[in-house]
């Protein structure tokens, strides 16, 4: 089909001047008349009356005199030659040499030069054989320039070459260019045709000017008459497309099947579009479209589903359309097949990517050194040694230094990444030195899952010149990291230094950060030293990891000196290491220096997260200084943050756990006023105080809140409730709020049951609680020695004897007597006395 991408040609383009010297049959003086065709890609010329022989010939002539004068350097061209020549200067002479200049400088020095002499106007031909030089250059600031003194010389235009001039402009992304000589066109003499408007639907299509294409093709039909043709239609779709607008790509294209103008284009676009949202299987409904209407897809509508579909793993359906290509005689290219390789390479489906990665090169596509990477770390690190070797022996032989130590590279990025990072160790060690032998030295490998009948150990072969490179050290120093094998990684590390290779910061940073964490922070300096001497900068990483090890460490002095250091780098402390200080000091009773160390990051220019204040106030509220906590709060709402949720929860927990429910409550209200949404542990934190001070009523009314609020209670939720309400002496409460637990589909856990059995025990129901104890057991759950000395005396007391019995040779099967003198134990000899008192069946006490 002719394709939406012809222009109209300025007259000679295309013809070199060998061409030009043998016409002698047409005039070349008068500028050609464009005729517009419906074919954008037919356009038609017709000249004007020819004139004499002579007359071209010396057109001829001239062009040839002065490309030869253009093709010397500007210091030694002829002055006076260059004045005559100006002074028989005609628009198509000017033409044909622009199209034979090499580069677009020479051409543009010339179309400058032209310019100044005098009677002499460049035409709409000679401004687009300009602007097609500088769009083919990419050199869009003269192309504007250009596009702009066109239109301020008022230079008459043809529709056509208004269009052509449109589409350089947009090749180069110029799109509001475009459009300001788009609008200019009756200052250029032109009246826009159809064709003029598709160049410029097109170029607003191609950078996404979904609105402007549909103002531009409002204004094409209803105000200019034009009809939309399948080239108006084809730049509407794409820039629907572009936009995503689903409904409008669906309508348009429904309107050009309507119009019998559908082709293989029409379908690529939709295809592409499809997979570029992801949305691949409608893209292959369009493939299969394609078929119905008798045609075939090509090959970048191949290459575009199979790249959809492996981007989202769906390698099945990649693998199938690959051989549905080959079917089609389409072999793809490299970057198809890696992308297929790769996919399969992530997906596990080693045979078959090895399989595609054989049969790639039997068709004479050759994997560059990447893909043979790929393929040699993956089978590594999946422990088949055997086929690694042989595709690093096969690949090897024809690679140069550099790129075979990159796929020795690749084998201990494998070994690495299977978790043997000190097999890597061993590889890079016979890397670093090589026998004095030319030949070579061996490292065996022992093969793991490997499904070969030949498995076993896999020999290496070190090659004399492939000595480790930085990229070598990097992956096995950072392995051993990763694998907290920290001494041998500083091992080696020294060995690469010793090598005369400094190395890169990554394995400085892997280093400090892993010998930090294992509390080693004396050698995590001597690292760092030794990164600074190679003229490495600590990153914000780096600085990081020491400040974790001085937060564990509780080291103030060297906390303060790192983060003035980091100020003045303009890193910033991360807030995790921060908010480590601060649990640090409160969970060792530590919290004043909790707040001091916040009001000295305060000090060296850095603001603390809300997060780090957070855990210093619920240090204080912990520690039962509920007030202290209260009044650093409003401190920090006043000078620093707004509070969140958290924190506010956090202060209400603390309240209530004092007793103080009131303050507690005057906090939630005043977290509502500022239009802060309560959490399910905002309401668990007032219903639990509520209940542990039994004032039910008020429990219930929270709860009502609470479900108003749309916030759902859970197992917190109703085991506060259980307890309360067994404390209250409403145990028929208690078992309906935990039959309600569980139809809202909250499963019980261990506090659960325990509430239940302890608050039915000391309502006098134990057998009911024997039931939950029952069912506690078979939910996988056990008690603790205490509830279970409870429900054995409970059950003494409703005479349950042999159940009771039961019970007590179970817990001292168990071998958890408790300590003698403890209230367990008290429990435990009552017990023992009231089975005994009532004859009941012998104990055991040797159990």
């Amino acid at each position: 089909m002719p394709k939406f991408t012809a222009r109209p040609r300025p007259v000679f383009f295309g013809f070199n001047l060998m061409a030009l010297r043998t016409l002698s049959s047409r005039s070349k003086r008068s500028l050609p008349s464009f005729s517009y065709t419906s074919n954008p890609s037919s356009p038609s010329y017709s000249h004007g009356a020819s004139s004499s022989i002579d007359t071209s010939l010396s057109a001829t002539q001239l062009a040839h005199e002065l490309f030869d004068v253009f093709s010397q350097p500007p210091n030694v061209r002829d002055s006076d030659v260059l004045c005559s020549l100006g002074r028989r200067l005609t628009p198509e002479t000017v033409e044909i040499v622009l199209k034979d200049l090499r580069g677009w400088r020479a051409a543009h020095e010339f179309f400058r030069w032209a310019s100044w002499q005098e009677g002499f106007r460049h035409s709409c031909y000679t401004y687009n054989a300009m602007a097609e030089i500088l769009s083919r250059a990419r050199r869009r600031t003269q192309l504007k320039a250009l596009a702009r003194e066109l239109v301020g010389q008022r230079c008459p235009m043809t529709p056509g070459a208004l269009g052509f001039l449109i589409r350089c402009l947009g090749r180069q992304g110029l799109a509001e260019d475009a459009g300001f000589v788009f609008d200019h066109a009756k200052d250029l003499s032109c009246i826009p045709n159809s064709y003029t408007y598709n160049c410029f639907l097109e170029v607003l299509a191609r950078m996404g000017k979904v609105e402007l294409v549909e103002t531009r093709f409002t204004e094409m039909v209803e105000v200019m008459g034009w009809e939309p043709d399948k080239y108006t239609l084809t730049s509407v779709l794409q820039s629907y497309c572009n936009a995503g607008k689903l409904d409008d790509v669906f309508r348009i294209f429904n309107e050009i099947n309507d119009k019998g103008w559908l082709d293989d284009h029409i379908f690529t676009i939709l295809v592409v579009s499809f997979s570029k949202w992801g949305d691949v299987d409608r893209a292959c409904e369009m493939v299969e479209l394609m078929g119905n209407f008798g045609m075939r897809p090509n090959e970048k509508t191949f290459h575009v589903l199979i790249h959809g579909f492996s981007m989202q793993g769906r390698l099945d359906k990649a693998v199938e359309l690959f051989e549905k290509m080959k079917g089609l005689g389409l072999n793809g290219d490299l970057p198809l097949l890696s992308v297929l390789i790769e996919g399969l390479c992530e997906g596990k489906e080693l045979k078959r990517a090895l399989s595609l990665y054989k049969e790639m090169k039997v068709v004479g596509i050759n994997p560059d050194l990447l893909l043979a990477r790929k393929m040699i770390s993956t089978i590594c690190a999946e422990g088949d040694f055997i086929t690694a070797n042989q595709l690093f022996e096969e690949e090897g032989e024809i690679l140069d230094l550099d790129s075979l130590v990159s796929l020795y590279n690749a084998v201990l990025d494998g070994l690495v990444r299977r978790d043997d990072a000190e097999w890597a160790y061993t590889l890079l060690k016979a890397m670093m030195e090589p026998p004095t032998s030319p030949a070579q030295h061996l490292i065996f490998l022992e093969d793991a899952g490997c499904e070969s009948e030949s498995s076993g150990n896999t020999m290496f072969k070190i090659k004399k010149t492939a000595q480790p490179n930085v990229e070598s050290f990097g992956i096995v120093i950072c392995g051993l990291c990763r694998t907290q094998k920290i001494d041998i990684a500083l091992v080696l590390m020294r060995d690469m230094i010793a090598m005369g290779c400094k190395g890169k910061i990554l394995i400085y940073n892997d280093m400090i950060s892993e010998l930090c964490k294992a509390d080693r922070l004396e050698e995590g300096y001597e690292v760092l030293r030794t990164m600074k001497d190679f003229g490495f900068e600590p990153t914000e990483f780096t600085q990081n990891s020491i400040f974790y090890a001085l937060c564990k460490r509780e080291n103030f002095s060297g906390v303060f000196a790192l983060l003035k250091e980091m100020r003045l780098k303009g890193h910033v402390p991360w807030i995790k290491h921060c908010t480590l200080m601060v649990e640090r000091l409160c969970k060792n009773g530590k919290v004043e220096a909790a707040y001091d160390f916040l009001d000295g990051i305060v000090q060296v220019g850095f603001l603390p997260d809300i997060i780090a204040y957070s855990a210093a106030i619920d240090g204080m509220c912990k520690a039962g200084n509920v007030e202290e906590a209260l009044r650093h709060f409003r401190d920090i709402s006043a000078n620093c943050y707004l509070p969140d949720v958290v924190a506010y929860n956090i202060l209400i927990n603390g309240f209530c756990k004092a007793g103080r429910l009131n303050s507690a409550q005057e906090i939630l209200d005043e977290m509502l006023e500022k239009h802060l949404v309560p959490s399910v542990v905002t309401y668990n934190s007032m219903i639990d105080g509520w209940c542990k001070a039994n004032k039910m009523s008020e429990a219930l009314t929270c709860l009502a809140k609470m479900v108003d609020a749309t916030r759902k209670p859970n197992t917190t939720t109703y085991t506060s409730l259980i307890d309360g309400m067994c404390n209250a002496g409403a145990p028929d409460d208690a078992v309906l709020f935990w039959n309600e637990m569980k139809e809202k589909g909250c499963a019980p856990n261990e506090i659960s049951y325990t509430a239940i059995i302890h608050g039915l025990c000391k309502c006098g129901r134990a057998d009911a609680a024997l039931a939950y104890f029952h069912d506690m057991k078979q939910s996988g759950f056990s008690l603790g020695t205490y509830i279970y000395l409870l429900l054995i005396n409970s059950l003494i007391l409703i005479a349950k004897m042999n159940e009771a019995f039961e019970l007590l040779n179970e817990i001292l099967q168990k071998d958890c007597c408790p300590l003698i003198g403890s209230k367990n134990h008290q429990m435990l000899l009552k017990a023992v006395t009231n089975l005994f008192e009532r004859k009941s069946h012998p104990v055991d006490l040797r159990a």
